[in-house]
């Protein structure tokens, strides 16, 4: 997910030895993953005497990364008017990609697209995949425009704010001031930069809070203070932002007319209406029962209204909420952060200043070795992973989360550690171990279908933590017997165990993604998208070479989905996670469980009660009933006949607030899925108006003598 995260901002990768000519100029940037204080990458910028700009970017991580080599010339107006890049992406699909301007006719030609426009003035060409250093280009720009706007090509405006500025000190002891930029226009959320400042500003480094950062080398030191004036800066946006889109519902609420969605017998009841006080259901009676002295009354009008969603394989950040609520996901289990990152979101969402869903955390564990993944706790023994445990069991952690490179040496003794402080274990399968393993060893769940099937295709000397573990299924998987007694006995194991399965089958369709075509999953709302967003879509991620390899990529993931759909008849426990957009994919989840087998109505049960189960937190979610939290999510269509219907989400209500998807569609350039959103009528003398207040200080004076006489 990180990656993802990542890929929404400008990124390529070039190799130095690209580099031919004598650089003029050459500033060197390094990346530093803040969890780990080590260097995963560094991008290199050579600015040669003819004008040509050459750069070289390599960020690894997780076992992958970009490669790709980038060059471009600018125009008298700062925008570039010859721009090209090769080599390959994260997940090491062919990038190919070139601009050219001449004169008004801009043209453009990836492995995903070509085109061309006429334009004048300036404008900025949005590569697929690019260096920071376009970012930097677009800086420059964007200083030099009277309104601080850039038409960007092939369409979208990008805008440029400054936020704050700050004196830095390098290893040196030289000092200079940088500014602290908000762009926006690229992607669904804005990107922060930090810029050198006078006439013609460019970049001077990124910070990721929870990440890493990647500054100019020597100036590596600046970036404690850098990141704690981008918090604040990008919290007070945070702030701004959750109060405009939650409407408080203070005092009694009744929805009315609500058709709601019974998730333990996955059908649909009579109309009702729904009490709710201080972020509780208080009572649910039958639709038209006399009302007393509510202060808000909302009109379901004959809506569905189902429980809060579940996605159950986020990763959250700051930004995301705002899609998962415009898409009624409620609670989001987090499979991996940083730690203080997200133990500071949690607290930000409790007070009300973050728009964002209620986190249910599993705590990461990943072993040292050249592919880790620099999240969570990166151990090295037994007595690691137990402080890490402990560490995770006193903040209230009710799952861990074990990651490729942990030894398997110390597995089984992990997780019956884990298991004696309360916590639920499920994971990646460590490598040199097959699916079967790992439960051996005591896992309550398995993440991802790649994970599951790999018990049947891998060695105990298959290197699992590379692109190994997506090409291996997306090669063999086509080929294997379900039918065999070793699948169904495996599958029988899972359902006797009541092992939990996370499949992830909308992350996982880029296996068989050809370029050019928009992925499946995102086929259903690309174009509600804006266009740099839904453009991203038709690139490919894997490596696929000519119409064979692509025919059996494509059967392996049918099958795949198929695999879950026999999962889920056994008796094995389906959970809905997305690990990829948040809020619309986990519907593109659901849909996919449909295609497995499985009916709407089962699929919004999976997404439910199931999430309630697994999360722990059935006492308080999973169904509309008295005493549990009201997270509701008024729906147009039926989606237990439909699933498609659950994108129309028109209301959501959580933590005592009511939320409208189409104001969070609009803030963030979306076109929406409804129409018309039931408002709030508020009663004419709110309880809180008419009652509010006090003077216990005068009321005291008056009543001492009269209690005395009592």
């Amino acid at each position: 997910m990180l990656t993802k995260r990542l890929a929404v901002l400008p990124l390529t990768l070039a190799l130095t030895a690209a580099f031919g000519a004598q650089a003029a100029t050459t500033t060197k940037y390094l990346i530093i993953s803040e969890n780990a204080n080590k260097q995963i990458g560094q991008q290199v910028v050579e600015h040669l005497d003819d004008g040509l700009t050459k750069v070289a970017f390599i960020y690894k991580d997780n076992g992958r990364g970009p490669e790709l080599a980038e060059q471009f010339r600018l125009g008298a107006d700062g925008t570039m008017t010859e721009y090209s890049v090769k080599g390959n992406s994260t997940f090491g699909a062919v990038v190919d990609e070139q601009f050219s301007r001449k004169g008004d006719k801009a043209q453009w030609k990836s492995t995903s697209e070509q085109g061309e426009k006429t334009v004048s003035g300036p404008a900025a060409y949005l590569p697929l995949n690019s260096s920071f250093e376009v970012a930097s280009v677009a800086i420059a720009a964007l200083a030099k425009a009277p309104d601080g706007k850039l038409p960007l090509l092939p369409s979208g405006t990008l805008s440029q704010r400054v936020l704050d500025s700050v004196e830095v000190t390098s290893a040196t002891g030289q000092k200079q001031s940088v500014n602290l930029v908000a762009q926006t226009g690229v992607g669904l959320s804005p990107a922060f930069y930090w810029t050198t400042t006078g006439d013609k500003p460019r970049l001077f480094g990124i910070v990721i809070p929870g990440f890493g950062n990647m500054l100019e080398e020597g100036w590596q030191a600046a970036a404690p203070l850098l990141a704690k004036h981008q918090k604040a800066a990008e919290s007070q946006m945070l702030t701004d932002i959750a109060a405009k889109l939650q409407h408080p519902l203070t005092g009694l609420t009744v929805v009315r007319n609500a058709r709601i969605f019974d998730s333990e017998k996955a059908i649909v009841g009579q109309p009702s209406d729904i009490y709710v006080l201080r972020g509780r259901i208080t009572a649910v009676l039958p639709a038209g029962s006399p009302v007393r002295d509510a202060d808000n009354t909302i009109d379901a009008a004959n809506r569905i209204v189902l429980p809060g969603l579940f996605d159950l394989h986020g990763h959250v950040d700051r930004w995301s909420g705002t899609l998962n609520m415009s898409a009624g996901v409620t609670s989001v289990r987090d499979m991996g952060n940083d730690n203080k990152q997200l133990q500071a979101m949690l607290d930000e969402t409790a007070a009300g200043k973050l728009m964002a869903p209620q986190v249910v955390p599993a705590g990461f564990l990943e072993g040292e070795s050249p592919y880790s993944a620099n999240n969570g706790f990166v151990i090295k023994d037994l007595k690691g992973a137990k402080d890490a445990i402990d560490w995770y069991a006193e903040r209230g952690y009710p799952q861990l989360k074990i990651y490729n490179s942990f030894p398997k040496a110390i597995l089984k003794d992990t997780v019956a550690y884990a298991h004696s402080r309360g916590m639920r274990v499920s994971g990646h399968i460590p490598a040199g171990l097959r699916a079967q393993e790992a439960l051996d060893a005591g896992y309550d769940e398995i993440q991802h279908i790649n994970q599951v099937l790999l018990n049947f295709l891998v060695k105990p000397d298959t290197e699992t933590r590379n692109l190994n573990r997506f090409v291996l299924p997306a090669e063999k998987v086509a080929d294997m017997d379900f039918n065999s007694k070793p699948v169904k006995d495996f599958v029988a194991y899972l359902a006797k165990k009541q092992i939990s399965i996370d499949p992830t089958m909308s992350t996982f369709a880029f296996l068989k993604q050809k370029d050019g075509d928009v992925n499946e999953p995102y086929a259903a709302f690309a174009s509600h998208m804006p266009p740099d967003v839904a453009r991203g879509f038709k690139v490919a991620t894997m490596k696929i070479e000519g119409d064979a390899q692509l025919k059996r990529y494509e059967k392996s993931y049918a099958k795949m989905v198929e695999f879950v759909g026999i999962m889920y008849k056994a008796g094995v426990p389906i959970v809905a996670g997305t690990d990829d957009i948040p809020g619309f994919t986990l519907h593109s989840e659901l849909g996919m469980l449909v295609k497995a087998g499985l009916t709407p109505a089962q699929a919004l049960q999976v997404a439910t009660r199931n999430g309630a189960r697994y999360t722990r937190t059935t006492n308080d979610r999973g169904s509309i009933a008295p005493g549990k939290l009201a997270d509701l999510v008024l729906v147009d269509g039926d989606p237990t006949k439909n699933i498609e219907d659950v994108r129309k989400v028109s209301a959501v209500v959580t933590r005592g607030y009511v939320i409208y998807p189409q104001e969070i569609d609009a803030a963030l350039g979306i076109a929406p899925f409804v129409g018309d959103a039931p408002k709030v009528a508020k009663n004419a003398a709110a309880v809180a108006e008419v009652y509010g207040g006090s003077n216990e200080g005068a009321l005291n004076r008056i009543e001492t003598s009269a209690r005395k006489r009592d």
